[in-house]
């Protein structure tokens, strides 16, 4: 892992909005419609762990720049040790960089991932999965406070089973987000859950695992989200998958297959049949590039995904 530069994550130059700006931004940011109704395109957001490096105003330039309109964020590239740490100050002037920017916050990811240490969510010890809930309950709030609408729940190292079954996991992964569902709902925040590969973790590792999970819980704020990388424990092409759990989709994450940027690999032609999924349907969420291999620098893995993404839709019809 990089050595971030934490301090100068949070500098910024801009003015500081108001709260009323702060609390209530941007509350149409999950629908990608004109006034008239008609669908406008596809929403591009770019996560930031390749720039973790650079300060804050830094990263949202070169998101912007290249083309994107959200960021994602995940929260342990800007602490040491939690959110707390970032102070209700901090928070509207990043809010305040993302305007002058021209960026919507588009929510969190990694949630649990590395800091606070000590965090697992289904744990059998009760002492760690009520601080583990607890810290997810401050992350709500920081994301709300940010104008983000999605929590993106992947975390595999602290999902995983520790000595107990699958099915005992599940169950606490369960109780974990009904316990939070309503004030997520509160701060109009969703949590996706999101697949991941038996190669990280033993607990929900598919489109069908999710769609389970989310109907057990059935609350309104708890839906799903699609990787690509993620559908290594699949039996169907992408484009089926997407047509299969599409109501339920809030969210979807795009790289290589490996998890390098874009254009390194075979995504402009393999991932032509999903886009053209995705746009029949209209989806109206955001497509979020998170890359897994920041060796090129923020700059270029910004700017060659987006060119090829913009490759993508020229094959579509």
């Amino acid at each position: 892992m990089p050595n971030y530069n934490r301090r100068n994550l949070i500098k910024t130059s801009g003015s500081i909005l108001g709260a009323a700006a702060l609390y209530g931004l941007m509350p149409g940011c999950n629908r990608n419609q004109t006034l008239s109704g008609e669908w406008s395109g596809f929403k591009y957001s770019m996560c930031n762990e390749s720039m973790a490096e650079l300060s804050w105003p830094e990263q949202c330039r070169i998101v912007s720049d290249a083309g994107y309109r959200g960021i994602e964020i995940a929260a342990f590239t800007l602490v040491n040790e939690g959110v707390k740490e970032i102070s209700r100050t901090k928070r509207k002037e990043m809010v305040s960089v993302m305007k002058d920017t021209g960026l919507e916050c588009v929510g969190l990811h990694w949630l649990l991932a590395p800091s606070p240490k000590g965090l697992h969510f289904t744990t059998p010890d009760d002492d760690v999965r009520r601080k583990t809930v607890a810290y997810l309950d401050r992350l709500i709030d920081f994301c709300g406070d940010l104008g983000g609408h999605y929590m993106i729940f992947g975390s595999p190292k602290q999902r995983n089973t520790r000595g107990i079954s699958v099915e005992q996991a599940k169950t606490y992964f369960a109780e974990g987000l009904e316990s939070v569902a309503d004030h997520a709902q509160n701060r109009g925040i969703e949590i996706l859950i999101e697949p991941l590969g038996k190669r990280t973790t033993d607990v929900i590792n598919t489109l069908s695992e999710a769609s389970e999970m989310m109907e057990r819980i059935h609350h309104p704020s708890i839906k799903m989200m699609f990787d690509f990388n993620n559908t290594v424990d699949e039996s169907e092409p992408f484009d089926v998958l997407l047509k299969k759990y599409y109501k339920n989709i809030h969210h979807v994450h795009v790289q290589e297959m490996g998890g390098k940027h874009l254009g390194t690999g075979t995504a402009v032609n393999d991932y032509v049949k999903t886009f053209q999924v995705l746009k029949n349907m209209r989806y109206d969420h955001w497509i979020s590039l998170e890359v897994f291999d920041f060796t090129p620098g923020g700059k270029t893995i910004a700017n060659e995904s987006m060119r090829t993404l913009k490759k993508i839709e020229g094959k579509l019809s």
